[in-house]
């Protein structure tokens, strides 16, 4: 897998193992200012539809951090950024500000990454 750093190859393994295992649109993983991980997968629902890295976020959040120092995004193609990356919003707002989202395949391979 790429040329990543330990714990953001960790990230994009967890993200991966949570689409891979939920057979959702997405997975995805954040990492917080203490180093916890938090994962998700996409939900869609007839009323509430939320993106993989949006619920991932959202359980850091009630979780108690403050801040995200990176996030994976698993698909199953990851191909080019486009409208951008749903759910990078709610990185920066809580805090992850120029963090790194590494944005992959099914396979793992990082595509490309973006800052939130």
């Amino acid at each position: 897998m790429n040329d990543l750093e330990p714990e953001d190859a960790k990230l994009v393994t967890l993200a991966r193992a949570t689409w891979a295992r939920t057979g959702a649109a997405e997975g995805a993983a954040v990492r917080d200012q203490e180093g916890r991980t938090y994962v998700a997968a996409t939900v869609s629902l007839p009323s509430l539809a939320l993106s993989a890295l949006e619920v991932a976020v959202a359980t850091a959040a009630s979780s108690g951090a403050s801040d995200l120092e990176a996030a994976a995004v698993v698909k199953a193609v990851a191909g080019d950024v486009g409208d951008g990356i749903e759910g990078i919003a709610a990185v920066r707002e809580l805090g992850g500000e120029g963090a790194p989202v590494f944005v992959a395949d099914g396979a793992g391979t990082v595509a490309y990454t973006a800052r939130a």
